[in-house]
C-alpha cells in the first residue's frame, strides 16, 4: 500500500480531542485520524449506495410483499430480549 503525506491544519481543540481519543485507543494520532477518515468515507459511500438503491424502489411492491408475509412468531434467535 502506498502512502501519501498530508499537511493538515486543525483547530487546537480538535487536535487535543483527537490526541486524547488516540491515547485511549492506544494508537498514534496519525493512525487515529486515518481510521476516522476511513470511517467517514465508508459512511458516505454507504449513504450514497442506499440513496441510489432507494431511487429504484417500488413502494407498491414492497407494501404488497409485507402485506403477504406470513403471520408467524419470530424465530427464537430473532426475538427481542429486554
Amino acid at each position: 500500500m502506498s502512502k501519501a503525506r498530508v499537511s493538515l491544519h486543525l483547530p487546537a481543540s480538535l487536535k487535543s480531542a483527537a490526541e486524547q481519543f488516540a491515547e485511549k485507543d492506544g494508537v498514534s494520532l496519525n493512525q487515529f485520524i486515518s481510521v476516522a477518515l476511513a470511517e467517514k468515507i465508508g459512511a458516505r459511500g454507504a449513504a450514497e449506495f442506499f440513496a441510489k438503491r432507494a431511487k429504484k424502489a417500488d413502494v407498491a411492491r414492497a407494501i404488497d410483499f409485507l402485506e403477504n408475509a406470513p403471520d408467524v412468531p419470530p424465530a427464537a434467535s430473532d426475538e427481542i430480549v429486554p
